[in-house]
C-alpha cells in the first residue's frame, strides 16, 4: 500500500477504467494526489522480476472532522480475495491519523458485495440517492460509521489489518511501503 503519485496516473486510469468505467479524469486524479485534503492509496502486487501491477485503488476526502470515501476498487482479477478489506481498513487507518470521527460513502444499492464490506466494518446505511450514478440511473446507498476516534475502533482497525496481511501473505506478495499523511 502506498499514496499515489503523479507518475502512476497511466497505471491508475487504467484500473479506473476497469473497476470503474473511467470515472474521474487525469485532471481529477491530479487534483486529488496534490490536494492536501485528500489520500488515495494503492495496492500493488509485486510480480517475480517485473515490475509491481497496481490491483487497487482508494481514495478518501477529509471534511472537517469526516472522511468521505470517494473510490474503493480491486482489480477484476484480484476480487474476492480479501483485498478490498485491506484497502478499507489502510483508508479508515488514513481516516483515525487525519484525526476524523466518521466516515462516509456512496454505494450502488445492487453492489451487495461491497454493502456486505462496509457492513463489517460498522457502516450503516443513512438514507438513499436516487439515480445518484449517471450512467446507468441507479440509486445509491448513503453509509455512515461513526466513532473513529474511539480506541476500541482504533484497536479494531489494527486487529483486522494483522488478520487480513496474515491471510493474504501466503498467497499475495504485496509491496508494502510506509504512508505518509498530507
Amino acid at each position: 500500500m502506498k499514496n499515489a503519485t503523479l507518475e502512476e496516473i497511466p497505471e491508475i486510469l487504467a484500473l479506473d477504467k476497469l473497476c470503474f468505467g473511467s470515472i474521474w479524469s487525469k485532471e481529477g486524479y491530479e487534483r486529488e494526489i496534490d490536494s492536501p485534503n485528500s489520500s488515495i492509496l494503492l495496492l500493488f502486487l509485486k510480480q517475480d522480476n517485473l515490475e509491481a501491477k497496481l490491483i487497487g485503488l482508494g481514495c478518501l476526502w477529509s471534511i472537517v472532522e469526516e472522511a468521505h470515501i470517494t473510490l474503493l476498487g480491486i482489480h477484476p482479477d484480484h476480487q474476492g480475495q480479501g483485498l478490498g478489506k485491506l484497502l478499507l481498513t489502510s483508508l479508515l487507518q488514513n481516516a483515525v491519523a487525519r484525526k476524523l470521527e466518521r466516515a462516509t460513502l456512496e454505494v450502488k444499492t445492487t453492489n451487495y458485495v461491497a454493502i456486505a464490506l462496509y457492513k463489517k466494518f460498522g457502516f450503516k446505511v443513512a438514507g438513499r440517492r436516487k439515480k445518484y450514478y449517471p450512467k446507468t440511473g441507479e440509486d445509491a446507498f448513503i453509509l455512515w460509521r461513526n466513532g473513529l476516534e474511539k480506541p476500541e475502533f482504533i484497536s479494531e482497525l489494527a486487529t483486522k489489518k494483522t488478520q487480513i496481511q496474515d491471510i493474504l501473505n501466503p498467497q499475495y506478495n504485496l509491496l508494502q511501503e510506509n504512508l505518509k499523511q498530507h
